[in-house]
């Protein structure tokens, strides 16, 4: 029977279990996919740790994980004319992607694979493809500007970086010491986050040079230090701070992104324009040791978990 990765408890990740289920079938308007890979997001941690996060969303237990997915359509409810079945797609599923089998709404969030971007890729770039495209539109980034972009290294910061690179700003990115080399090959000047934020940015700009804009993924920390560099606010864009925390920045985050972003953007991954780097591949099997891996953090771009 297909397998389908569920939690029936709240408070940690070693709830998570394989259980298996009945095939799904798709109705009106629906594809059943198969699943080939599905990428890991921190969102997912808050929703199995936190009743309170997961009730807002409307997520009753017992519930599935996962957004991201690509994969292959092996079934068309009725009036699909969209897709047909072999089609290779990708998108997001919400609560259901960490699974052999799942159901999305063919005016969903679901778009061609393009045939040479892989399956482990295009499973894990919907939503940070989405949101670094979103994030990166809202700040109309020219020339002249010059970028803080923190969490430079995971999976929105890595695409948004190198978007606001594509866009002819100057990229300044917060990751671990240890990205530094990294991010610099992807033409991202790497500083150190923390206490010292403002000064290790201040140590790399050049004379006369100043921050324009910033890109926050990391939080209310990073939008203290865009301030007091004196940012604007309107020139601030947070997806990790909201109501007072985000001090005035905007909030655009990927429900502002298209399904024609994520087709751009995997066209960029297909010519080599940008990478989405991949941090580790799991086994389905290996469910709460994936989640570990992501909640330790200092992750370069993402985990994917893969179904054969």
């Amino acid at each position: 029977m297909p397998r389908f990765v569920q939690f029936d408890e709240f408070g940690s990740r070693e709830y998570l279990k394989l259980v298996h289920k009945e095939r799904p079938w798709p109705g009106p308007g629906q594809l059943l996919v198969r699943v080939m890979a599905a990428g890991l997001n921190l969102f997912d941690c808050k929703v199995y740790r936190d009743e309170r996060v997961a009730g807002m969303l409307g997520v009753t237990l017992p519930s599935g994980i996962g957004h991201d997915f690509s994969g292959f359509v092996e079934g068309i409810g009725e009036g699909v004319t969209k897709f047909q079945v072999g089609d290779a797609v990708f998108g997001t599923a919400p609560f259901s992607s960490l699974a052999d089998f799942t159901i999305v709404a063919e005016d969903g969030q679901v778009v061609v694979k393009p045939a040479p971007l892989t399956f482990e890729v295009a499973g894990a770039l919907a939503t940070v493809g989405r949101t670094a495209m979103a994030t990166v539109a809202s700040l109309h980034l020219r020339e002249h500007d010059t970028v803080l972009v923190s969490a430079a290294a995971g999976g929105v910061g890595v695409l948004a970086a190198q978007l606001a690179v594509r866009a002819g700003a100057e990229v300044i990115g917060t990751a671990s010491e240890a990205n530094h080399e990294y991010l610099g090959g992807l033409g991202v000047i790497g500083v150190e986050y923390g206490d010292r934020l403002v000064d290790n940015v201040l140590e790399v700009l050049d004379d006369g040079d100043r921050i324009t804009a910033v890109l926050d993924n990391h939080g209310p920390e990073t939008i203290d230090a865009a301030l007091e560099l004196g940012v604007p606010p309107e020139r601030i864009n947070t997806i990790a701070a909201y109501g007072p925390e985000a001090r005035g920045a905007a909030t655009v985050g990927g429900s502002s992104g298209t399904n024609e972003d994520l087709v751009a953007l995997a066209q960029l991954l297909v010519e080599n324009e940008l990478v989405l780097p991949l941090d580790s591949i799991y086994p389905i099997e290996r469910v709460a040791e994936a989640y570990e891996r992501l909640e330790v953090g200092h992750v370069r771009g993402k985990i994917v978990m893969v179904t054969e």
